[in-house]
Formats: C-alpha cells, sequence, structure tokens
C-alpha cells in the first residue's frame, strides 16, 4: 500500500467530482474455480484498491459526499479464520491503513446503502464486472441484473476515469517495477526461442517469472508462432527454424495492482531471415515514429494514422501494397495488415479502467470512436496529457482467412497487391509494444529497455 495520506487524497478528489449523496465501492470476494474451498488467486478491484488500498477480499467502502465521511466496511476475524490463516489485522487497524477512521462490520454495508435509497438520496455505482458483485447489487438496489450496466453512474464512472488517468510519480514507479519484472520475462523468452522448444515451456518459464519477482501475471500470456492470431493463448507449438515468435505479456504488483504490458517478436533460432527483416523493421519504424510523436495536446488516434501511414508506406515500398499510402489509409487498406488499435491506457489494469466503460476511458465529448475496420478497435483516441501512461503496439499480420476474404470480395484492389500478398500467408505476424508516460514535454518510454533492434536481438539471442 501506499500512505495512508494518498488514499485520503484520492477520496477527497473524488468527493469534489460528485454533486451528492454516496458513491459505493463494494471489494471483490473470493473466486471458487471448482468447490467453495479451492478459490482462485485473490485479485482485488482495481477502483476500490485505488481508492481505499486494501488488497483482502469482502469488504467495501462509502465515500459519503453530504456528510464529507468515508467508512470501511468488513468482518474482524474468529477463532477459525486465526486457526487457517493465523492472526489477521481487526477492520479498525485496516481502516487505518487507507486513512479511515470510521469502520463497520461488513453487514452494515447494506443497511447504509438502504437507509441512503429510503432518504431519496443519490447512489452512485460503477458498473459490475464479477457475477457475484451483480446479484449482490441488483438485490440491494432493486435494479435487474441486466439493467445495472446502464443504471451505473456517469457522474462517477467520468469522476474515477479523470483521476485514475493522471498517474503520479508513486503511481509511475510502480509501473516501472513491473516493466522492468516484463524485461526478465522477454529476455527470458528470447535466449529459450530455439528449435524444439515447446511453446509451453517458454509461457510456463515467463510466468513464473513474475510470480517470483512480483506477483501474477498481468493478463494470460500471449506466446506463439502464429502471430497471425492478435490473442493467442495456445502454446502447444513446437518452435521450428523460420518461423518467428511472438511474446505478448507483463505482470502486476501483488499489492498495489500496477502492471505492465510489452510486446516483442523474434526469430526462433535467433536469426532473421530477408523477409522476416524486412517486415519487422517496418513494425519497428511505426513503432518509433509513433513514440516520437507522443506528447500533450495531440490526440492518440492521430499517432495511430502516423503509425499506419508509415506501415502503409513501406509496405508500398516492398511491393504488397500500391497506390497512394496516404489514400490507402484513408480508406482503410491498411488494416488487411494493420487491423487493431495503436494502443490503450494503462495503469492498475492491463487495459486500464475498462470495466467502466472504453469509449470513457479511451474518447470524450470531442474524441468519438472511427467505425472503419481497423480504425474502430482503437482503445485509446482522445488528447494526451501528461500523467497518461499508455501502450504502443503496432503489428503488421498476414492473416489467411481475412486475405481470402478480401481477395474473394475484390476489397482495395488498387491498394493492395494480392498476387505478392498470397506469398506470404505462412509469414505469421509481428507486434512490438512498449509502456510509455507522456510527460509535460514530451514522452518516457518507461523501464528498462527491452531489446528490440535487430541486432540487439540477434545478438542477446545468440547461443
Amino acid at each position: 500500500m501506499f500512505k495512508p495520506e494518498t488514499y485520503t487524497s484520492r477520496r477527497n478528489a473524488l468527493r469534489a467530482e460528485l454533486s451528492s449523496g454516496i458513491a459505493i465501492f463494494p471489494g471483490n470476494t473470493e473466486a471458487s474455480f471448482n468447490y467453495p474451498a479451492n478459490t482462485y488467486h485473490f485479485r482485488q478491484d482495481s477502483t476500490f484498491s485505488y481508492f481505499f488500498g486494501l488488497n483482502q477480499p469482502d469488504l467495501a467502502g462509502i465515500i459519503d459526499i453530504d456528510k464529507g465521511q468515508d467508512i470501511l466496511f468488513g468482518n474482524d476475524v474468529d477463532m477459525d479464520d486465526i486457526i487457517w490463516m493465523g492472526p489477521q489485522p481487526s477492520i479498525a487497524d485496516r481502516g487505518s491503513l487507507a486513512g479511515i477512521s470510521h469502520t463497520q462490520q461488513l453487514a452494515a454495508f447494506d443497511e447504509y446503502v438502504k437507509d441512503a435509497l429510503s432518504n431519496g438520496r443519490k447512489v452512485h455505482f460503477l458498473p459490475p464486472y464479477r457475477g457475484e458483485t451483480k446479484i449482490q447489487l441488483s438485490e440491494l438496489l432493486g435494479i435487474a441484473v441486466k439493467d445495472l450496466k446502464a443504471s451505473a453512474s456517469v457522474e462517477l464512472i467520468k469522476g474515477v476515469v479523470k483521476l485514475r488517468s493522471i498517474k503520479s510519480e508513486e503511481e509511475i514507479a510502480e509501473i516501472e517495477k513491473m516493466v522492468d519484472v516484463a524485461y526478465l520475462m522477454h529476455t527470458t523468452a528470447m535466449k529459450m526461442a530455439h528449435p524444439g522448444i515447446v511453446e509451453q515451456e517458454i509461457a510456463g518459464t515467463v510466468e513464473g517469472i513474475a510470480l517470483a519477482n512480483a506477483g501474477p501475471v498481468s493478463f494470460p500470456v500471449i506466446l506463439s508462432i502464429n502471430g497471425q492470431t492478435l490473442h493467442n493463448h495456445y502454446h502447444g507449438n513446437t518452435l521450428t527454424e523460420g518461423r518467428m515468435m511472438v511474446v505478448d505479456c507483463g505482470c502486476e504488483s501483488e499489492e498495489t495492482l500496477y502492471s505492465s504490458d510489452i510486446t516483442r517478436t523474434v526469430p526462433v533460432g535467433g536469426r532473421f531471415s530477408q523477409r522476416q527483416k524486412e517486415i519487422y523493421e517496418i513494425v519497428l519504424k511505426a513503432n518509433l515514429s509513433a513514440i516520437e510523436a507522443i506528447k500533450p495536446g495531440i490526440k492518440y488516434r492521430e499517432v495511430h494514422m502516423l503509425a499506419a501511414r508509415t506501415i502503409a508506406e513501406e509496405l508500398t515500398k516492398l511491393g504488397l501494397m500500391k497506390g497512394n499510402p496516404a489514400d490507402a489509409v484513408a480508406a482503410g487498406a491498411h488494416a488487411l495488415f494493420f487491423p487493431h488499435g495503436l494502443g490503450h491506457m494503462m495503469g492498475m489494469d492491463v487495459h486500464d479502467m475498462e470495466n467502466l466503460g472504453e469509449n470513457y476511458v479511451g474518447y470524450d465529448e470531442e474524441t468519438f470512436r472511427a467505425t472503419q475496420f481497423g480504425t474502430a478497435f482503437l482503445r485509446l483516441g482522445r488528447t494526451l496529457q501528461p500523467g497518461f501512461v499508455l501502450t504502443v503496439e503496432p503489428g503488421i499480420y498476414f492473416i489467411p482467412a481475412l486475405i481470402d476474404q478480401w481477395k474473394a470480395e475484390g476489397k482495395y484492389t488498387e491498394f493492395i497487391n494480392y498476387e505478392k500478398v498470397e506469398t506470404y500467408k505462412d509469414f505469421g505476424g509481428i507486434r512490438i509494444e512498449d509502456d510509455v508516460l507522456v510527460t509535460e514535454t514530451g514522452n518516457r518510454v518507461l523501464g528498462k529497455p527491452i531489446p528490440k533492434t535487430v541486432a540487439e536481438i540477434e545478438e542477446l539471442m545468440k547461443r
């Protein structure tokens, strides 16, 4: 946890964003994966953690805007708990860690909310994403489960997004620690990427590094020689010469929940072929030019389009695309090769605050989501501000099914050289991703630099 003053300051800042009523924050409970006592690793709700800091199950918090009071709810342990888990802090002691002097038993949470409702007070809540929380809120608030998302407080969502989007120095330090662990994860994966190794061996080693040095992985490890599948969680392939391996992974802090998210693509065996090198250098150029463009005041959609134009220009030089690259991007032809967004916000969640609604996080009143294929998947399009932490992850993919569909439809034949593209259907995909802080004057790539030039990767992978 951070200092108690950090959480007090955050709650006071949120109180200033809300007009009246109470804001409720149910923490997460344990989740069973085959029988009640056998649970998944506990993961606290990120927004609860942001405002209350405590990483234990069966807690809830209320910020009372009208009374200027914060209350933590939770149960003190009994002897059965002590036998199985050892001595535990009292709820009052837990409250003091978060700068809260008003604590009550967990059952009083429902009573407090019902009393507020009976007195006609506004009850602000965030859209729930876990089944048990949906049931809890549905019964407590008298709202059907299917209507909870639509009934969530937009005022609270916007207030939380405003605060959590700007990262403090202590938050940035936590993220950098996780990027440094990702350095170990990725460089180890690179050294292991040789013919005859099964993907699972590398994926398991990478996850073990996260657990040994920080906490769990921040999302299920993406690791595959079939990098043309963007989120490929299958790890059963054996690495063979001539293929490339995409590794997209990161870890999160066990205590504070801040995360990292890095992608590297390397040649199996440690040497890029000429064809691999040509495509890799294009993705790297898009990555570097996008990072260079990041600064306060620029819309991230503009940075995304810069990366898209870079990819189109270089693919045109290779003969995979044709015509005017700018026109090709305007039409959306580049999305055959780059069918996703350039990046997303990062923080306590690897896709930061996505449970609150992607458009609230990545867009605003003056920046709206595009409808064009590819660009529509851009999670962050809004104007950048100092303190934002985001990912930069351009890629080039040769997806056989998508190539076949567009070719059969005669799509963008003025911009795509399908005859040459056909010869790349066995290529796979390449993605390069870094975590970047928007500073007052520009940007800073976070953490220890992870090899990403051709020369750096080949040197590291030497046996």
